[in-house]
């Protein structure tokens, strides 16, 4: 029987999942209904953690291959997203085209004064997708990154045995050797504990932000004032680790990020202190976050340097309407540090 490949012996990231177009229109002001709002610019950019991720990583010059898998349709978006692919030394291989739906986009509404986003999504051909076709075992990447949970109708069936078909699909991929990661869409249902909590024992890496992390474990990360509340916070990441997750819970939020291991390591990290002027849209910041913190597993890295990377890139990627065309590069990014500084701890941190 041939020997599996194990970590040490691969190299770089395989990101599947949700494959997505942006369509991105910055408006003057929300408006009520029947009322009208100005569009005052639009622009087209990647959407959906994998190609978020990828991308990410290849503008900022991430040294190592990167893999694509999913499904587009046979349509001008579906090409355009396989020619950004090609363009950034993405492989393709893994990223299928079907004629029985389109490609998935989303139009994403963003307030010039705030920045907050508000999305209209077309699931697409990403419902299709269930991954059977990826075989693990020749696929060399280190580790495999799938999002997000929540939004992949075929892979968020049950699954009798590995509780959902997400889990399935994750579980064959460690034992071939990789780590697995994964990245769930925030939703205001009830599907957290059918769809997410089952998977997390297929999980190596776990992406949420305090909204995900509080609906699967069920605890109330914010305070009714609107403040975070560290203690509760670090209960939902030991919360997930009983869950199932394998090694590390990683849980961001716009006042910065935190960490907990399987061996009882917390880290904390401060966002970047950014002026307001400076944050042009939020769209794919907390994917710039994960492909930092996925760069720095990749490679070793402390967590706290990991956690860092995944910051700064999210800080630069908030200077453009898209997810990833503020991405200019890793030394780039982490300059954003120098000049800005990072924000001070929380009160409740600076008491413990």
């Amino acid at each position: 029987m041939k020997a599996k490949a194990s970590a040490p012996t691969r190299r770089g990231i395989l990101a599947g999942g949700n494959w997505i177009v942006d369509q991105v229109k910055v408006i003057d002001v929300w408006p009520q209904p029947e009322q009208l709002a100005n569009i005052l610019k639009q622009t087209q950019g990647t959407g959906g953690a994998p190609f978020n991720v990828l991308v990410t990583l290849a503008r900022a010059g991430a040294p190592f291959p990167l893999w694509a898998a999913g499904m587009v349709g046979k349509d001008t978006l579906g090409r355009w997203i396989l020619d950004t692919c090609r363009r950034y030394k993405i492989n393709t291989r893994h990223l299928g085209q079907t004629p029985r739906a389109a490609t998935s986009f989303t139009d994403v509404m963003t307030e010039q004064a705030t920045g907050r986003r508000t999305f209209f999504h077309a699931r697409g051909a990403n419902a299709l997708w269930r991954g059977e076709d990826l075989d693990f075992d020749k696929i060399r990447a280190r580790i495999f990154h799938l999002a997000y949970l929540l939004l992949l109708d075929g892979l968020d069936q049950p699954d009798p045995k590995f509780g959902t078909r997400a889990g399935r699909l994750l579980a064959r991929a460690h034992e071939a050797g990789m780590k697995t990661s994964v990245d769930v869409v925030s939703e205001d249902s009830d599907r957290y504990t059918r769809i997410v909590k089952p998977t997390l024992p297929y999980v190596d890496y776990c992406f949420m932000n305090e909204w995900e992390a509080g609906r699967t474990t069920g605890f109330k990360i914010r305070q009714p004032d609107g403040r975070l509340d560290v203690v509760t916070l670090r209960h939902a990441a030991g919360a997930l680790l009983q869950m199932g997750v394998r090694e590390l819970v990683v849980i961001h939020f716009p006042e910065g990020a935190f960490a907990r291991t399987r061996r009882g390591e917390d880290v904390w990290q401060m966002s970047l202190r950014l002026p307001d002027k400076y944050v042009v849209g939020t769209a794919g910041a907390g994917d710039a976050f994960c492909a930092g913190v996925l760069w720095g597993l990749h490679e070793g890295w402390d967590l706290q340097r990991c956690l860092q990377t995944g910051i700064c890139l999210a800080g630069a990627s908030l200077s453009d309407a898209t997810c990833t065309d503020g991405i200019k590069s890793l030394p780039h990014a982490l300059g954003l540090a120098r000049r800005f500084g990072f924000r001070p701890p929380l009160e409740e941190l600076s008491q413990t």
